[in-house]
């Protein structure tokens, strides 16, 4: 068997409704770097005897997302009549767990992973081929590209949308934002009219904890660097120095904060104690979600994130999920079809976005009433899915370890340790020698 049919409903009756979202294209950049070992050969599509097998996800930690990544497993279980043990991480681990459990034969199965990971996934050498399967299901083009690396197919796309600011639009009304500024100029004097509202607002719940600072990148590119130029890292040039240097001033004005992650900013909002966040779509379940503000939902506003001079193309980062099947044992081919169905079957993608309002992947979900029907997820993508890009160090399998480099650095910025010319100099030295 090959497709596992579980009506909308029955989807629906295993879990509470959330949000909704909308999808656009994303896209992954070809390989750098150290290239992926061996891969196990491909699966080819067919029959196949059902068998368990484990699912890991951060999502199953997550409030919000939990009874989504439930339902879909109780489904898929009680169909197929097997048996899926979860594994599960908090997102700021799951990566590294992850990667250990692979490598060292722990974990097999079928894997929820950030797109931006496969570069360093694919270089374990134990993530199946999956292209056999998701030929003919439906999905854009745009989002199998996101789910390869070096043009191998390795993962089912989940959903693909961007990452960008999501504002309160009652909070910028009372602070006299009428418009939303399209200057960082213009921007940090919005920031500055937020503050003036008191009551311990803060005006932009920018990332701030290490874990999370890789959101400077954006900023960076904001003001004009490439990050990698000609296989090189960029980060020290003036650009990225100005970003830095902006982003302090920013803290010293007490116009961000100290010790914020995306989980902290989403709260933050959430209680009406910031009024600019980043975050993708899927934020907006878990800030509405335990809200004080019933009616919050009608006050969240995605915008294009400012540019440093009128003209310039916002920026925006790529931001998708997949679903990896990794090793080769007797549940293999049913953790593919799980795979498979829960990111292609119309009636599991769209009860899975009733509960999560994550951006589909096929063009039949796309063209479905209740994803067009969605008017923040309009605004999103026309404002910032539309322009996002991928970052440029996802192509390297050391990514993560590049970030962590220059998130360390910054933070050395921002408590007041280093110059940001010192410190983006450093910083760009150490990401080269990664790199090598």
């Amino acid at each position: 068997m090959t497709s596992t049919p579980i009506s909308r409903r029955r989807l629906l009756s295993l879990a509470g409704l959330g949000a909704a979202g909308i999808a656009l294209a994303g896209c992954m950049p070809s390989g750098g770097g150290a290239a992926p070992r061996a891969t196990p050969s491909g699966l080819a599509a067919g029959s196949f005897t059902p068998a368990g097998f484990s699912f890991a996800s951060w999502s199953l930690t997550e409030e919000a997302a939990a009874p989504a990544i439930k339902a879909l497993l109780d489904g898929y279980k009680t169909t197929q009549k097997v048996d899926i043990a979860e594994v599960s991480f908090p997102y700021n681990e799951y990566f590294k767990q992850l990667m250990l459990q692979v490598r060292g034969g722990q974990f097999t199965g079928a894997a929820h992973v950030d797109v931006a990971w496969l570069a360093s996934l694919a270089a374990l050498g134990k993530l199946q081929d999956v292209s056999g399967l998701t030929k003919d299901r439906g999905y854009t083009a745009a989002a199998l590209k996101a789910a390869q690396f070096d043009g191998v197919q390795y993962g089912f796309p989940w959903t693909i949308g961007a990452i960008g600011l999501v504002t309160n639009s009652e909070l910028l009304a009372k602070a006299g934002v009428d418009e939303f500024p399209v200057t960082v100029d213009d921007y940090e004097k919005a920031l500055k009219k937020l503050k003036a509202l008191g009551n311990g607002l803060i005006p932009y719940a920018a990332s701030t904890k290490a874990a999370q600072l890789k959101d400077i990148l954006i900023w960076m590119q904001t003001f004009g660097s490439p990050l990698v130029k000609d296989g090189k890292v960029a980060i020290g040039d003036d650009e990225s120095v100005e970003a830095v240097t902006w982003y302090k001033s920013l803290y010293d004005q007490g116009l961000i904060a100290a010790d914020v992650d995306r989980f902290d900013a989403r709260s933050l909002f959430s209680q009406g104690r910031t009024a600019i966040y980043d975050d993708a779509p899927v934020g907006r379940g878990a800030v509405t979600k335990d809200s004080p503000d019933k009616d919050l939902a009608s006050k969240l506003v995605p915008q294009s994130r400012p540019v440093l001079k009128k003209g310039d193309t916002p920026r925006a980062l790529v931001w998708g999920g997949a679903i990896v099947v990794v090793g080769d044992d007797k549940g293999t081919r049913t953790a593919a079809d799980f795979g498979q169905w829960s990111t292609s079957d119309l009636d599991a993608v769209l009860g899975d976005y009733k509960l999560r309002g994550l951006p589909p992947v096929t063009t039949e979900a796309q063209a479905s009433s209740e994803v067009a029907a969605d008017v923040f997820g309009k605004r999103f993508a026309e404002r910032i899915t539309k322009t996002a890009t991928t970052n440029p160090f996802w192509a390297y399998p050391q990514y993560a370890q590049i970030e962590t480099v220059v998130a360390e650095r910054v933070q050395a910025v921002l408590v007041g340790q280093q110059s940001p010319k010192d410190a983006m100099a450093q910083a760009g030295e150490a990401a080269q020698k990664l790199i090598g």
